[in-house]
């Protein structure tokens, strides 16, 4: 049995499990379960309309993130829908992303929400990432890493197919959902903890929980992809994965950065980066 290119494994089968770990964030998911209707906006509205409620680079920190958040889950959601899934043979792995996919679905509609509820302008928010740099910089980074699963005649049989794989996946899980969104939740707590747009600050504390869950699962997958093909786990592609988180962080650094000045409160920029499962650097499954 294999998490990927089991012939045998029948998809509409889901017991007996063979990934338990996978039925537990499925669960820890569920426990989870919100939408954003349910978080009042009354206070963040006035908060926003208030001339001296916020400062001007508060409301920037709140137009960037509302900015990149609103787009990468789009970007994330694509990728789960229309590419990981097809590659994942196991049936309780495939019922986890079907999960992720609806969360991934309810973080469109807050930002859907926090754009209703305050009056702004979709066209600004949803083409931040075409005109902030360092957002950009990020999102670019992302597809370009990410570019092997959606190729129509992928396939993940054979060893450097499925580094390929591997490597789209910590560009999904790790890179994306992991480094690429902790700076933001960071600047979005902090102003949260101030008692400013508390709204707002909640909705991202309930994307912050569903995006932790998706990180572990992203690397539960990549570890059992590596321990069961441990072949792929060569020291030139380690080398290649370390230099890629490295420049990830390093991106994820300047679009903190680039916020100037961040409320008091906001950890550094490089702090809140690391995720919460360490992939397999040294050993496979480890």
């Amino acid at each position: 049995m294999s998490i990927i290119n089991n012939s045998k494994t029948d998809p509409n089968k889901i017991l007996p499990m063979t990934y338990l770990w996978a039925r537990q964030h499925y669960k820890d998911g569920v426990a989870n379960n919100w939408v954003p209707e349910e978080i009042p906006m009354q206070d963040d509205i006035e908060q926003w309309k208030n001339q001296t409620a916020l400062t001007e680079e508060e409301r920037r920190l709140i137009y960037w993130n509302l900015g990149f958040f609103s787009t990468a889950e789009s970007l994330t959601a694509n990728n789960i829908v229309l590419a990981v899934y097809n590659h994942v043979t196991n049936p309780e792995c495939r019922q986890y992303m079907l999960r992720q996919a609806y969360e991934e679905a309810i973080h469109t509609d807050t930002f859907i929400y926090c754009c209703d509820s305050l009056g702004l302008d979709p066209e600004e928010i949803y083409t931040m990432y075409q005109k902030i740099p360092s957002i950009k910089e990020k999102d670019d980074f992302v597809v370009e890493l990410t570019k092997s699963v959606f190729d129509p005649n992928f396939n993940t049989i054979g060893d450097s197919n499925i580094q390929a794989f591997v490597h789209d996946l910590v560009g999904y899980y790790v890179i994306m959902e992991g480094i690429f969104f902790y700076a933001g939740f960071a600047m979005m707590l902090a102003l949260k903890r101030q008692r400013k747009m508390i709204g707002i600050g909640e909705q991202f504390e309930y994307i912050m929980r569903d995006e932790s869950i998706h990180l572990n699962f992203g690397c539960d997958l990549i570890t059992t992809i590596v321990a069961e093909f441990p072949q792929v786990w060569t020291p030139a592609f380690k080398e290649e994965i370390v230099t890629l988180i490295k420049k990830s962080v390093e991106l994820e650094k300047t679009y903190a950065r680039a916020h100037r000045r961040p409320p008091p409160g906001t950890h550094r920029p490089d702090q809140g980066l690391r995720h919460r499962k360490p992939l397999p650097v040294d050993e496979p499954g480890h």
